[in-house]
């Protein structure tokens, strides 16, 4: 009689890892995530200043990506597949609305982490090398963003309606795995076992996805709505004064998805 495979023996320790990882670091990270990204609403300026709050980790914002957000996203993706093709929904068999929740979390699931690829291709290239992103990912419409120039190469990206529709659809997909996922992460961890406690921790997790998607929505319509020129104008003030200060120099040896793009009539 062959052995359990290693899913099947660590299966315990496997879905607690999962669940876990699905809240902290990545749903964690998506909250910050969206919240950052809703301020382009009040403004270039106010915008460009978190940015270069994010970016001023400088070389170690790679590591950190990785570590704490790229690394967990793939972990809890690849054992979400897994754990999706051991399960059969049976939503036409019992049409409840914990079925449909159990299948919309593994359906967003799958689109969440498509969207997540794509987005991150979209607007960063995927990886930060000088030929990789001049050779592959400009030309199929990658690495779109540009730090020193936050809301108006954010609008620039977004300003297809495509896009913005493909964003919208990723956006609920996440927002909603994560709201839903919090709620089933409760139950495996055993936050709340009797029935009462389940419904109110269902009405409190649909509170917060609706106001989640609300602040993703408010970003996605921010940076789709952006003056690009006015942008530009606040972003070049904003990069001289720090090169005047001293607390950037100029861009000569940096990368082309990093060097600032300056209008010289300003």
């Amino acid at each position: 009689m062959s052995s359990p495979s290693f899913l099947v023996r660590h299966e315990f320790l496997l879905r607690r890892l999962h669940s876990l990882t699905g809240l902290i670091p990545v749903g964690a990270y998506m909250i910050v995530h969206l919240l950052v990204n809703s301020t382009i609403l009040t403004g270039a300026t106010v915008f460009q200043k978190n940015v270069y709050q994010i970016h001023s980790l400088e070389d170690a914002l790679v590591i950190v990506e990785w570590t704490f957000i790229f690394l967990p996203i793939l972990f809890h993706a690849i054992l979400g597949v897994v754990i999706i093709y051991g399960g059969l929904p049976n939503v036409s068999s019992y049409p409840t609305s914990a079925n449909f929740r159990y299948t919309l979390q593994r359906a967003t699931g799958m689109i969440a982490f498509v969207f997540i690829v794509w987005h991150v291709f979209h607007l960063h290239g995927w990886f930060h090398f000088e030929w990789w992103i001049e050779n592959v990912a400009k030309p199929w419409n990658g690495a779109n963003f540009r730090a020193y120039n936050a809301a108006s190469t954010l609008g620039m990206a977004m300003s297809s309606w495509a896009i913005q529709v493909a964003y919208a659809i990723g956006i609920l997909a996440c927002v909603f795995h994560l709201a839903n996922g919090i709620w089933t992460m409760g139950i495996t961890w055993g936050v709340w076992t009797s029935q009462a406690a389940q419904s109110r921790a269902l009405a409190g997790c649909g509170i917060f996805g609706v106001l989640l998607a609300v602040v993703g929505l408010s970003a996605l319509f921010g940076a789709a709505t952006v003056d690009v020129d006015d942008a530009r104008k606040d972003e070049d003030r904003m990069y001289h004064v720090r090169v005047d200060s001293g607390d950037v120099k100029e861009n000569t040896k940096k990368r082309s998805a990093d060097r600032p793009v300056i209008d010289s009539s300003n």
